[in-house]
């Protein structure tokens, strides 16, 4: 069978996934976004996971293998693999929304023929591809599930930012609704991952492999968050400790820090709330959520604190924070933690700057009602080292800071003789 596939959904897991198809077959890749379909045909990627010249190689408005960007539904009418690759969010009392994957099920249910194969990347708790997504498939199409079409799930795996550990070399589990279908998954993510692939017995293995992987990684870092906290009123720097623990072979090293973004920050809570339905409610996994979230109270307190003790007047004070993206060297404020530690301070009547040379203006401004500064000013009673981006290694501190000004890093990333201190 001639593999004619369609991504559904072009954002930070989609696009970098249908450019690498791209380079083998015929792909389209569909957004309900029209902004974001005219930018990707005009050559570039906002997100930055893919680079122009990377974009502009596969770009094709004709029939041949490559990649054709669209808004329009009847441009992926002929496909008979759908790749849907829609965010998974979660609501502002953390639970799961799945309504991007319930209309993105029901554009490909109305479009969708027999034998073709409908593949689920979006983050979810075990039974959603199954029991959520294909009802709706039916119902759009008039088909019978494992009769007439059938499904998969393959995990994304995107680490945004990263350009080390992209779709190509990143080992894809897969699965699919029949074994046969499986192996059909399978040997499509095969010819185009270099990393190879894991062939998962059910989907609800693949599905629950993909969420306990950032479970876990949250779980981590709340353990060294609760260190931190621990180590910071012993007067012990935590992260001394932790270099010290690495010397031996099997320490998990992890450091401290706001935990957010669109997965480890939301990933736990699809597994909790799947728990909570059949009855169990989640002791580990939700204290480690809690804990992450309540650290950027946490660092705002502490740097009161510290301005306090260098007898620093808090009411007006000029702050700046260095980061409002979730994680270095990447523009995505999704689920961003930084804003904790910005809404934190605020309550203490300080004026903060925030400058990110990262992230969008118009993204921030709409999202979170910051308007950023274009270049870093001066006489700042507190530097927040928030976000370790590459850029932030260069700067004069000393110049940026006023004679009483405290500087507070919360990645440990800078060097100890320029900071005051560090989480």
């Amino acid at each position: 069978m001639e593999h004619k596939i369609a991504i559904i959904g072009l954002g930070y897991v989609g696009l970098p996934l249908a450019v690498e198809f791209a380079k083998k077959y015929k792909v389209v890749g569909f957004d309900i976004n029209d902004e974001r379909v005219n930018q990707l045909n005009n050559g570039h990627d906002y997100t930055l996971e893919v680079g122009d010249a990377d974009l502009a190689r596969v770009l094709t408005k004709g029939s041949e293998i490559g990649l054709r960007l669209s808004s329009n539904v009847d441009d992926i009418r002929d496909s008979n693999i759908y790749i849907v690759t829609v965010p998974t969010p979660v609501d502002r009392n953390n639970r799961p929304i799945l309504k991007p994957l319930i209309k993105a099920s029901e554009t490909v249910g109305k479009i969708l023929k027999a034998k073709d194969i409908v593949i689920y990347e979006s983050t979810v708790y075990p039974g959603v591809t199954e029991d959520e997504c294909v009802p709706v498939l039916e119902k759009f199409s008039g088909l019978k599930f494992n009769e007439d079409f059938f499904c998969g799930y393959s995990p994304e795996r995107i680490n945004p930012g990263d350009k080390t550990h992209t779709v190509a070399n990143i080992k894809k589990v897969t699965s699919g609704s029949t074994p046969e279908i499986g192996k059909v998954v399978d040997e499509l993510y095969k010819s185009i991952i270099v990393a190879g692939t894991h062939l998962a017995p059910t989907i609800k293995v693949a599905e629950a492999s993909k969420v306990i992987e950032n479970a876990q990684r949250d779980v981590n870092i709340a353990f060294v968050n609760e260190l931190a906290i621990i180590f910071n009123k012993l007067g012990v720097d935590t992260h001394d400790v932790l270099e010290a623990a690495a010397t031996k072979w099997n320490f998990l090293y992890f450091k401290p820090g706001l935990v957010g973004g669109h997965c480890i920050g939301v990933d736990p809570f699809y597994l909790a709330q799947k728990a909570q339905e059949v009855g169990y409610h989640s002791e580990i996994i939700l204290a480690g959520r809690r804990l992450n979230d309540s650290m950027g109270d946490y660092i705002a307190t502490e740097i009161l604190k510290f301005m306090v003790k260098k007898d620093i007047t808090v009411k007006n004070a000029k702050v700046l924070m260095l980061g409002i993206t979730f994680k270095e060297n990447c523009p995505d404020i999704r689920n961003t933690k930084a804003i904790d530690v910005y809404k934190s301070l605020g309550q203490y009547g300080m004026q903060i700057e925030v400058y990110d040379p990262w992230a969008n203006f118009e993204e921030v401004k709409a999202e979170y009602e910051i308007q950023m500064i274009p270049e870093l000013g001066a006489n700042y009673d507190a530097i927040i080292h928030v976000v370790a981006h590459k850029e932030f290694k260069d700067i004069d501190f000393n110049r940026l800071k006023s004679n009483k000004g405290v500087i507070y890093d919360v990645k440990g990333a800078l060097s100890k003789n320029i900071i005051d201190k560090r989480l």
